[in-house]
């Protein structure tokens, strides 16, 4: 088995150690980063992120993140979003009565989840569609750690002819929110894989398959 090469990318968001030490376990050669040429060249980028979405999005830009996502996603080189990390991906967040500009690889706006309780914390099934490469070998009952009062409630991407529609993996809290998504070389989570155990170090393994 090859080893891959994946950095986690340090722009002063999110658990990085914790991602970290869940992508060594499965068997990674990781560095944490914010170093712009070892982020694209790596086999695979995790982009982790906790907090708001303004004060990520803030950061992404400092180390040019951004840049970094469109330019490796542009040559088919595999992006990993996690919680913020996914949200980011989006065209807009809007919190607090704050709009912000995403990265804009998704339409959609991160908006606050309509539920009795928030944040969303602890764990929660999904539902993956059959072709779900990131899910494969997880039955419907396994569950992942959560941990957002913010989500995608509505899926806008379309593609026209000759384009595979992203698979979407929902889960529901209240209203039904994106929890994944595999879009080609993008694709993210909600949860956190890395605070998932079994079932998070599944998917890491997963997504590690899937990078050549």
């Amino acid at each position: 088995m090859v080893v891959k090469k994946v950095t986690v990318l340090d722009y002063g968001s999110g658990n990085l150690r914790s991602a970290e030490r869940a992508l060594a376990r499965v068997g990674a050669d990781v560095t944490v980063t914010a170093d712009y040429e070892t982020a694209m060249e790596a086999d695979g980028l995790v982009v982790p992120g906790v907090g708001a979405f303004a004060a990520c999005m803030a950061g992404l830009r400092a180390v040019r993140g951004e840049r970094i996502v469109a330019r490796r996603l542009s040559a088919g080189r595999p992006v990993l979003g996690i919680c913020v990390g996914m949200q980011i991906l989006f065209e807009t967040g809007v919190e607090h009565g704050v709009t912000t500009e995403g990265c804009g690889e998704w339409p959609g706006t991160v908006e606050r989840l309509e539920a009795p309780v928030l944040p969303h914390m602890g764990w929660n099934t999904v539902k993956a569609p059959a072709e779900t490469a990131l899910f494969a070998g997880l039955d419907a009952a396994t569950r992942f750690y959560f941990v957002h009062s913010y989500g995608v409630r509505s899926w806008e991407l379309h593609p026209g002819p000759g384009f595979d529609d992203p698979l979407v993996t929902w889960a529901e809290h209240g209203v039904p929110f994106v929890a994944a998504v595999e879009n080609g070389p993008l694709a993210a989570t909600q949860f956190h894989p890395e605070k998932s155990g079994d079932a998070g170090a599944q998917l890491l393994v997963n997504w590690l398959g899937t990078i050549a």
